[in-house]
């Protein structure tokens, strides 16, 4: 997983300004992927779940069905999309993979493959 696209995950679960502390505090600590190591983003992802656990299992039951909900059901789906994806998002870290310098983000390969399309002219409307 690329370490940008995580980002925009939790841009859109979280928005860039969020309202809420807790999503403040969770995007802030996502943002600091870029330059942080795996060991010491780990501690502060599982600080801020450890200070915040209560809030996010907090459940909202709907008075016409009563069947309840998670209240903060976006903030949840951030924080599952970061534990889920971080064994992934630290790979170019690993000791074994140092000497092939692999980049923390995509990107650069996306605009490669948009490169080679317009090379072979395919048109962008049509399905490769």
């Amino acid at each position: 997983m690329c370490q940008f696209h995580q980002i925009q995950i939790i841009n859109r679960y979280l928005t860039r300004k969020p309202k809420l502390g807790v999503s403040k505090e969770l995007r802030k600590i996502t943002l600091t992927l870029k330059t942080i190591k795996k060991e010491l983003f780990i501690k502060l992802l599982e600080k801020w779940y450890q200070k915040w656990e209560t809030l996010l299992k907090e459940k909202t039951i709907n008075q016409n069905t009563k069947k309840w909900f998670y209240t903060h059901k976006k903030l949840r789906s951030a924080y599952r999309s970061l534990k889920t994806n971080l064994s992934y998002l630290f790979t170019y870290q690993k000791k074994q993979n140092r000497h092939l310098k692999i980049p923390n983000t995509t990107n650069l390969l996306d605009g490669f493959f948009s490169h080679l399309k317009n090379a072979l002219r395919v048109h962008r409307g049509l399905k490769t």
